[in-house]
């Protein structure tokens, strides 16, 4: 069987043709602008998929399902989009719009929760029952697999683990609360974090690097420095590393997954610099447990990939 998911990016919107083992057979793309109200989404949508499954020399009838990722609320029993964050787009009755032009099954999510069954299905998740993603980006996304089915809550609204507060009355957040945990831990704050340091020590290796970099932060930054031996750009690397392991904490002691996969531009950093130093500190502050039922803290596997091949996979989980 094959499937086609959907990701609905801040910059474009993607399509890819995927097969049951996850892999992307073909895929499309365009600009994000380019879409302003719900016929045009729901026709681009169409559109695309008619292309991949001729591309493919796939007839219609041999695709699963269609899912769709989508960076912001839904309502999965009805198909609808309620809002999106890069998008003007508000209470889209997608399923229903979209069946007027094919009668595939359609399934939607948010985005988050897409890459969490990318990867549960073909990425670090595997063989895993219990299995929760944290995504490192402006903000901090989460997913939570239990026995092979997304946790939503009684709401749907489950998984928005950068909402966590770690700091009382810390850091004022866009959701109106202050000491979340993405303004501690996503790759925005570390930028922050670095931004401070800076203004603090104007001559150290960390200014170098920034300035070598036309002068803009990057999440990447006190890394590099540190990996040039500079004690700011390491103790910046320390306290981000302390918030992002107290939010992870939270979540083990919480879920007891059997995995939790850490993604998004911050995970790429070598493994001495993040992941170990990570897993050390969760090792050492959750609950103790029995040393083989103890989560394992990994990278997640399919970076980019993951928004269309978790959406495309939606329907797995249904048949």
């Amino acid at each position: 069987m094959t499937y086609i998911g959907v990701d609905i990016g801040g910059t474009n919107l993607k399509a890819g043709l995927v097969s049951e083992e996850g892999q992307i057979l073909a895929q499309k793309k365009m600009k994000i602008a380019e879409i302003d109200n719900q016929e045009a989404l729901t026709w681009t949508m169409v559109s695309m998929i008619q292309d991949l499954a001729a591309a493919a020399e796939i007839p219609l009838d041999r695709i699963a399902s269609v899912g769709v990722g989508v960076p912001g609320a839904v309502e999965i029993r009805s198909g609808s989009i309620l809002y999106t964050c890069n998008l003007p787009l508000r209470n889209v009755p997608l399923r229903r719009l979209f069946h007027r032009y094919l009668p595939l099954p359609l399934y939607i999510e948010n985005d988050a929760n897409c890459a969490a069954v990318a990867e549960y299905y073909a990425g670090a998740g595997r063989n895993s029952k219990r299995f929760v993603t944290v995504t490192l980006g402006t903000g901090i996304g989460g997913g939570i697999i239990h026995n092979g089915k997304i946790f939503h809550g009684s709401n749907g609204m489950a998984g928005e683990v950068g909402h966590m507060c770690i700091v009382a009355d810390g850091e004022l957040c866009p959701c109106g609360r202050r000491g979340c945990w993405e303004q501690y831990a996503s790759a925005n704050a570390l930028k922050r974090l670095t931004q401070q340091a800076l203004e603090r020590n104007p001559h150290s290796i960390l200014a170098q690097v920034v300035a070598q970099n036309g002068g803009a932060i990057s999440g990447r930054s006190a890394f590099i420095a540190a990996r040039q031996g500079d004690p700011v750009g390491q103790r910046v690397c320390d306290m981000y590393i302390r918030y992002l392991s107290i939010g992870i904490v939270n979540l083990v002691n919480i879920f007891q997954p059997d995995t939790l996969a850490i993604g998004g531009g911050v995970s790429h950093e070598a493994d001495a610099q993040l992941l170990i130093p990570v897993q050390q500190m969760v090792a050492k502050e959750t609950i103790p447990c029995n040393r083989d039922k103890m989560t394992r803290i990994v990278k997640a596997q399919l970076g980019n990939d993951a928004g269309i091949v978790g959406a495309a996979l939606l329907g797995k989980g249904k048949r």
